[in-house]
């Protein structure tokens, strides 16, 4: 019998009680500005889950595109300060709608703008988390956007795909929604080919990552299905369902929680989800450069859950310090793992390959026998 995406929205949506709901610029803009009409309707069915007793988190983009229009300009900004200063310009605008809409079926709003360091540095993120379930647990509505007037390259999410993702991670979402300007994942680009068929349903996103297309092609927008298939599989790790919709279709939200109706794309979870810990370690974090290993070792971490010892490894590319995140490399170069190192760049390259009954003779001291611990190590 084949399974449909109703049988497991049937699933889900039965026991999802707190929900992220992203909502691309595509969906809130045109070429003419932010089209409020949009974002009113979005909010009456968003407060209508809300009356239902759910707990809802909005990230909403919208910023950068509601700045451009009141200033006047034409064209995506190309550089972080021109980002930057049309964001601080129309994020006021964005919240003030949010605001207004909101308020008329009596809910209240709270803004959370975010930069990938907040949830790169473990006590930021758990500051961010306790802030945003305080909200929830008060009744409140945050609405969260990265925050361009301050992000700089390294500290951005690259759009808020990735943030939406993060932040459902961050909460323990029942279920990431996200709303673009397409219907879903198909199997070729929609806007290129006119035989493209949409996807309702991907139980196992690793192994068909390969076969969708389409990407965003629109004034305001930085993500395309690429960047969706990706959010969506690091929620997938952390055992979070994702639908991916039509945010220009009227009333989506209500057919997307409809669970006799089929909208957009339904991934699946992976079974064995990553622990929060690890999560954090495999996607919220920016490695600090790599290590090499050799083949036993590869054998040892990859195939037995061991941790890596000094005697495996082989080469240290970078310069980091003690407890940051490094990509692990097999002998052919690829990479197979991340994990926290308990030793700087310097001292690995000082105890590379050696028993770990030398490390303190070579460097005076000893921390840990081990580079990287097996509970500091994510398996990708």
């Amino acid at each position: 019998m084949t399974v449909s995406q109703r049988d497991y929205k049937k699933k889900f949506l039965r026991r999802a009680s707190r929900l992220v709901i992203k909502i691309g610029s595509q969906v809130l803009s045109s070429p003419e500005g932010i089209e409020e009409g949009r974002i009113k309707g979005l909010v009456r069915d968003l407060a209508a889950l809300h009356d239902q007793g759910k707990e809802v988190v909005v990230v909403s983009s919208g910023a950068v595109a509601a700045g451009m229009t009141r200033l006047g300009v034409k064209e995506r900004p190309k550089t972080i300060p021109q980002k930057q200063a049309l964001a601080a310009v129309g994020q006021i605008k964005l919240m003030a709608l949010y605001e207004r809409y909101f308020s008329r079926f009596d809910k209240s709003v709270a803004q959370v703008l975010l930069t990938h360091e907040d949830l790169a540095n473990r006590q930021r993120y758990l500051n961010a988390k306790h802030t945003l379930l305080t909200l929830l647990e008060s009744g409140m509505i945050p609405i969260v956007n990265e925050n361009d007037t301050v992000a700089v390259e390294e500290m951005k999410f690259g759009d808020n795909d990735q943030l939406s993702s993060l932040v459902a991670t961050l909460l323990e979402a029942d279920l990431l929604v996200m709303l673009s300007d397409v219907d879903g994942v198909y199997d070729r680009d929609p806007r290129l080919d006119d035989g493209a068929q949409l996807i309702s349903l991907i139980p196992d996103l690793k192994r068909s990552k390969g076969t969708f297309g389409g990407e965003s092609q629109t004034l305001y927008g930085t993500g395309g299905i690429s960047s969706k298939i990706s959010a969506a599989e690091k929620a997938a790790a952390s055992g979070i369902p994702t639908i991916i919709a039509n945010g220009l279709e009227a009333g989506i939200l209500a057919k997307v929680f409809d669970a006799d109706e089929e909208r957009g794309t339904l991934i699946l979870p992976e079974e064995n989800r990553l622990a929060s810990r690890k999560h954090w370690i495999a996607h919220n974090l920016k490695p600090a450069g790599e290590i090499v290993v050799d083949e036993g070792a590869y054998e040892a971490l990859a195939k037995k859950g061991k941790s890596l010892l000094p005697s495996g490894l082989r080469e240290v590319r970078g310069s980091f310090g003690v407890g940051e995140c490094v990509r692990c490399l097999n002998p052919q170069g690829e990479e197979f793992a991340r994990g926290l190192v308990n030793y700087s760049a310097k001292e690995l390259n000082q105890i590379k390959g050696l028993h770990t009954s030398k490390i303190e003779k070579v460097l005076g001291y000893k921390a840990y026998d081990e580079i990287i611990h097996r509970d500091d190590l994510v398996l990708l």
